[in-house]
């Protein structure tokens, strides 16, 4: 289908390959990260690109003078990550390279002039421990010390995947991120680079990161990266797509958790990060972009039970998108040590944008339930409760139940013909709540209190407008255009008023 093209028009669009072998909303491949850039600082009154290069600045640069400057970057597709963390007390400006790919010397050499050129005192450089980072980021601190401008290189690795070091070292993952709160922490407090190198390079040291994602991600104009069966999960992997270390079946969430902060905390491991029993950490549960909110929390909710679990105290949870590998199905761990005085340059103001508003309190050792509201009490019920009435009543509403168990996906598929397909489901959740109730002892045996103690269950129990029907509203109401029947209680469609 052709959509029709009316009242705008947009010159120099370079065409899309055809066939396209992956669906993106891009303008071009070709120009598809300065477009991303230049939508992020074009939204963001804090930032500034850097005329003729792909690097945002912070806008209040010239205000820095006399702090020393903390650049980062690498390739475009980990967004919000690099620019995301671009702000007072985290860096001061980044460096983007084209999707997955690391960003060129010149590039790099002019954002490291720009920010000496506004006064500060030094430059830190935090760049992931990939080989093209190391290199371009390495030969523009070359040049730049050179040139007479004091210049330092950090290089992370966090992850946790490979039980056997390889030469090339640990991967930089999102853990990246921690780094970058913390230093430009340091900055903002006036520490020098030389303090703020040492410090950075030790708080690296005592963290790790392992990713996990249900299907590989597509870069702009090209194919998936990698394959994987219906029923499989790669562990390992890291954030441009590249094979992990196992492949595993697909298991449940809790159980996927559990693996992972086994490996990653495994002492035969040797890219491990030392969490033991009593160890204080943060946990960041990071999106690698495709991960739906519904699943995020799930995760959460699991990693931070399996750590309480294990004697693991929780300083602070950062659940979200911090550092994605495009459109990637997945999610990333990390874990990072931490005593007091880390806990604060963690908890220190930015105003970078992708930084979450996280409570300054310990996750571990809170109260996470208040008690329900009392009910009110019940009239009693004038009939015993048992005898043959009650349970030829039992056998009834079990057989209801389990023909409404049995036909789920039936009511599904008729729903999803005309809504959004969990009628099935709902009826399911009632029918288990039934189900339930009947294990607790033998129903009323008056028809009247039957259908009273059914209908408060399933309003309790049985969401959806199924739950509110089944329920039956007050008659003659009228809710959002539906108004109840004097006679039968059934819903029938009015004209919305107003």
């Amino acid at each position: 289908m052709t959509l029709p093209v009316t009242g705008v028009v947009k010159k120099d669009l370079v065409p899309l390959p055809e066939p396209w072998t992956s669906k993106k909303l891009v303008n071009s491949v070709a120009g598809c990260a300065d477009d991303a850039l230049a939508g992020l600082v074009a939204c963001n009154p804090n930032l500034q690109l850097l005329q003729g290069h792909r690097v945002a600045l912070r806008s209040d640069l010239d205000s820095l003078k006399g702090q020393v400057a903390l650049l980062s970057g690498g390739g475009s597709g980990h967004e919000p990550a690099h620019a995301g963390f671009v702000g007072k007390g985290m860096l001061t400006g980044v460096i983007a390279g084209a999707v997955f790919t690391s960003p060129a010397v010149g590039s790099i050499l002019a954002a490291i002039r720009a920010v000496a050129q506004a006064g500060t005192v030094g430059t830190l450089l935090i760049v992931k421990n990939y080989t093209g980072d190391r290199l371009n980021f390495g030969m523009a601190r070359e040049q730049a010390r050179a040139e007479g401008i004091p210049v330092e290189m950090v290089v992370i690795g966090d992850d946790s995947a490979f039980t056997v070091l390889k030469k090339a070292g640990r991967r930089g993952l999102c853990g990246t991120v921690l780094i970058h709160k913390v230093a430009g922490a340091l900055a903002e407090a006036g520490a020098g680079l030389e303090e703020i190198t040492d410090r950075v390079s030790e708080v690296a040291k005592a963290m790790g990161t392992l990713g996990v994602s249900l299907s590989s991600c597509s870069v702009p104009g090209s194919k998936p990266t990698f394959e994987l069966s219906a029923d499989e999960v790669e562990l390992g992997l890291g954030i441009h797509g590249e094979a992990g270390v196992h492949r595993i079946k697909m298991a449940t969430a809790d159980e996927i958790v559990e693996l992972m902060l086994d490996h990653m905390t495994s002492s035969s491991n040797m890219s491990h990060v030392p969490v033991r029993s009593g160890s204080s950490v943060v946990l960041m549960v990071n999106n690698l972009g495709g991960l739906s909110f519904l699943e995020l929390g799930i995760i959460a909710d699991a990693a931070v039970r399996s750590l309480e679990g294990r004697g693991v105290k929780i300083a602070r949870a950062l659940v979200g998108t911090f550092m994605s590998a495009l459109e990637m199905p997945g999610i990333s761990l990390t874990l990072l040590l931490v005593d007091e005085p880390l806990l604060k340059l963690i908890d220190a103001e930015t105003t970078a944008s992708a930084w979450p508003n996280v409570a300054k309190v310990l996750v571990t050792g809170r109260k996470r339930c208040r008690a329900a509201p009392a009910k009110p009490l019940e009239a009693p019920d004038s009939t015993a409760a048992g005898g043959a009435a009650s349970k030829q009543m039992v056998l009834v509403l079990e057989r209801v139940c389990a023909t409404l168990l049995g036909l789920e996906e039936h009511l599904n598929a008729l729903d999803r013909a005309a809504g959004d397909g969990d009628c099935g489901t709902t009826h399911s959740c009632a029918a288990r709540a039934i189900q339930g109730w009947l294990k607790e002892g033998p129903p009323p045996a008056s028809p009247a209190q039957l259908l009273s103690k059914l209908s408060l269950l399933l309003l309790e129990k049985m969401g959806g407008s199924s739950g509110a029907v089944w329920k039956g509203c007050p008659r003659g109401q009228d809710y959002a255009g539906f108004s109840v029947g004097s006679r039968t209680g059934a819903p029938s469609l009015e004209e919305p008023r107003g």
